[in-house]
């Protein structure tokens, strides 16, 4: 690309109008320094404005695509995409403290008064970008991050330009948004649980968040107001909180999404009944299943109040053993390997040792002493790792640690012991997030019930079938939870009415009935003892 002068507006609408989107790496540098140079050097408020519109599609289009590589994962501080996700926040900070900067230009002469709606939305837009690209990469939201955001939502309520709605052809669903909509759609985003959702999953919330901010509203607390209701303070570094916590301000505003609640449960029933989540404006290639089990998910926290922790959580300390292979998971449970049970012999006699297969080794039926334990894992790299417990409550953890080598996945399923704990259980990872001191931070679910390895296969509708047996575990029924007895099971296993054949204490055969949970890595069901 030609050398240019980006304080001439000209010259930078001919590099907009030939810029090459494919290659990132060349356009996302260049359109950064424009923006930034119009920053230092502004030339007349509207043309800046006219140079900032003409980029806007380009530029939204560049950050989402140079998003998508830290994006899988959760992002460590000192990884290889550090640069680029700090390159990605400066420009839409940057790109906030434009459109401030031409607000703030044009007041005297106001030649630019009927765009001020605009210049507002937009800088809101882009300020809760910021915040959505650290959910995005499951880190910590840096200090003032929140207050640069809650100025920006501020100065427009004070000039009376927050409910106006304006053009914005990038808003799939209603080509309009105001700014206190823009502001909402980031506040749901907050509400959604970030840090414990996927690549995809976190995808459609911000898509969502959009298509249901008209729904909520922002406004002064009444006296007597429900604590559990959520509330903000535009003043304090944070985002939405339980108004009960929060002290009396000038600046508190209480959150409402009560008519959200209700076009959630039209979009459930109406999903119910046929139809494509397309033509309910949640997204062409999101299918039903997918659409109902997020929409469930976000219904409390977007349309009712905050729900409060069943169980509290409370300080602890320790050292957390967690463990995440599948083979690894049954050796701790069990003690010593599961060994899984030899396939059928075939018509030519030909049997396979699925002993070997398995942990690459013949378990026999001698005692598993410590020594012999201890050489088992450092044979086959099962040692668990440790996490810093920080607090618990009766169903789970929140655990921290350097991070390491290891890949960790949300929905994982792991085994877990705490320090005092005589057994490992079953849990999974239900979020993710890395603090600014480097640590990573991990809530964990624990699964109700002692669990126990079994071997499971899946005959099918022929007595001839002779699928090999795979590795799950059972959970007995929790009564004293509401917790019935559950199957865990490989990912992709789940089908109605599946028969499952299991070798274990006891050897059954059962039917499965419910898919109650899908992780990364395995499926938790439900299950009818009704087969012979």
């Amino acid at each position: 690309m030609p050398s240019l002068d980006y304080r001439n507006p000209a010259d930078c609408l001919a590099f907009i109008k030939d810029l090459p989107l494919t290659n990132l790496d060349a356009s996302h540098p260049r359109v950064s320094e424009m923006v930034a140079t119009l920053l230092a050097q502004p030339p007349a408020p509207n043309q800046h404005l006219e140079v900032l519109e003409a980029a806007r599609e380009a530029i939204v289009f560049l950050q989402f695509e140079l998003g998508q590589r830290y994006a899988a994962h959760p992002l460590p501080p000192n990884s290889r995409e550090e640069a680029t996700l700090q390159a990605v926040i400066k420009l839409w900070i940057d790109l906030a403290r434009s459109y401030a900067l031409i607000l703030r230009g044009d007041m005297e002469s106001r030649t630019l008064e009927d765009q001020y709606a605009l210049l507002a939305q937009r800088r809101i837009q882009n300020a809760g970008n910021c915040l959505l690209e650290y959910f995005r990469a499951h880190r910590a939201v840096p200090i003032d991050q929140w207050s640069q955001f809650h100025d920006s939502y501020a100065v427009a309520e004070k000039m009376g330009l927050a409910q106006t709605r304006i053009s914005d052809p990038l808003n799939d669903v209603w080509k309009a948004q105001s700014g206190a909509e823009a502001y909402c759609a980031v506040l749901l985003v907050d509400l959604a649980n970030p840090y414990g959702r996927n690549q995809r999953e976190f995808q459609l919330v911000c898509q969502w968040a959009q298509r249901f901010a008209p729904y909520c509203g922002l406004a002064a607390p009444s006296e007597g107001e429900a604590p559990g209701k959520y509330g903000l303070d535009l003043a304090v570094d944070q985002g939405l909180r339980p108004i009960g916590l929060l002290a009396p301000s000038l600046t508190l505003r209480r959150f409402d999404g009560q008519r959200l609640a209700s076009q959630i449960q039209a979009a459930l029933t109406q999903l119910k009944q046929g139809m494509a989540p397309a033509s309910l404006g949640l997204g062409e290639d999101c299918a039903a299943d997918t659409a109902s089990r997020i929409l469930i998910s976000l219904y409390r926290p977007w349309g009712l109040a905050a729900a409060g922790r069943k169980y509290p959580r409370r300080a602890s300390r320790g050292i957390a053993e967690v463990v995440s292979q599948w083979e690894g998971i049954a050796f701790y449970i069990e003690g010593q390997p599961f060994v899984l049970p030899k396939k059928p012999r075939t018509a030519t006699g030909l049997a396979t040792d699925l002993h070997t297969m398995t942990f690459g080794t013949r378990a026999d039926d001698a005692d598993w002493d410590e020594r012999r334990r201890a050489s088992y894992v450092r044979e086959h790299n099962l040692s668990p790792r440790g996490w810093q417990v920080v607090d618990q409550s009766v169903s789970g953890f929140r655990l921290q640690r350097k991070p390491e080598d290891e890949r960790t996945e949300h929905r994982q399923l792991i085994a877990i012991k705490p320090s005092d704990g005589k057994q490992h259980l079953l849990a999974i990872i239900s979020w993710l997030m890395f603090r600014q001191d480097n640590f990573l931070e991990a809530g964990i679910y624990i699964l109700p019930g002692l669990p126990r390895a079994i071997a499971i296969r899946s005959p099918g509708l022929s007595s001839q079938s002779h699928n090999l047996f795979e590795l799950g575990f059972m959970l007995p029924a929790v009564p004293a939870l509401q917790a019935e007895a559950t199957l865990v099971v490989p990912l992709g296993w789940y089908q109605a009415d599946r028969p499952v054949e299991i070798r274990g204490e006891p050897s059954r055969r059962v039917r499965m009935v419910n898919c109650l949970v899908r992780g990364a890595n395995f499926e938790q069901v439900t299950f009818t003892n009704d087969l012979p």
